[in-house]
């Protein structure tokens, strides 16, 4: 039997976050949810702004292109995603594929997602994104620097900013990590990692080094391309909710 959780717990306005949170986790042990999200101010009109950065490199193939495609667009308008993105009282979201140094392309312009209507268009449009390119290599610092820059062009301020980064391999072209969070603007910014796992763990071990940056910054695992939508969804769900959500789940991570 779940245990009951302390009134004294849920006193504070956010009680749809503590709802989403109780339902996802499936745990009794929580704080106030003013702990988890700021509350909204005049200076922070959103909870998150968020980015989503898709590899598109060579070494993805036109089918698992197109799996990273329809797992993204799949996890956007989940149920269980929309409810969280509701509980928190929506969120901005924009999409790029990336590969090369100069190989970035928009695959979703910022909307702000609230409700199932919204999440399903912004889905539907990532479904319908073409590839940009299929013959470049990977580089990671060109793309979080243009991540980077779209943050700032996000339409409202928001009490967090995060940028998601999904690939399969680790920088081979160009300037690193290390160098794009020296020379763009990474203030208040969280980057989170998801890795398309193969036998060869060095991604794993590069995206938990040298890619993730921020308090509460983390690497998901998607187990194979054919995971990618199971693996996206459990990362959005994570990044919408905060950090009762991760941090409660931990020990349910994928481990290598």
């Amino acid at each position: 039997m779940r245990p009951s959780l302390d009134p004294l717990l849920v006193t504070c306005p956010q009680r749809r976050v503590l709802k989403a949170v109780t339902r996802f986790v499936g745990l009794g042990v929580l704080v106030c949810v003013t702990s988890v999200l700021p509350l909204r101010t005049s200076a922070h009109a959103c909870s998150l702004s968020l980015v989503l950065a898709m590899d598109g490199s060579a070494s993805v193939d036109d089918r698992e292109h197109q799996l990273q495609l329809n797992g993204l667009a799949d996890a956007i308008k989940d149920p269980d995603v929309i409810q969280a993105i509701d509980a928190v009282g929506g969120i901005w979201l924009t999409s790029f594929e990336w590969s090369g140094k100069h190989q970035q392309r928009q695959q979703l312009g910022w909307r702000h997602l609230t409700d199932e209507e919204s999440a399903t268009r912004a889905a539907e449009t990532l479904r319908r994104a073409p590839r940009g390119y299929d013959e470049f290599p990977t580089a990671i610092g060109y793309a979080l620097g243009y991540a980077a820059v779209q943050l700032q062009k996000a339409p409202e301020p928001c009490a967090r900013k995060v940028i998601d980064i999904a690939g399969d391999g680790i920088n081979n072209d160009g300037f690193g990590p290390a160098s794009a969070y020296r020379a763009f603007n990474f203030q208040g910014v969280t980057v989170n990692g998801l890795v398309i796992a193969s036998e060869d763990p060095a991604p794993f071990d590069y995206y938990n080094a040298q890619v993730i940056r921020g308090p509460g910054s983390f690497v998901e695992v998607a187990t194979s391309y054919e995971d990618y939508a199971r693996a996206m969804k459990r990362k959005l769900l994570r990044e919408i909710l905060g950090n009762a959500y991760a941090s409660l789940q931990e020990d349910l991570r994928p481990r290598r």
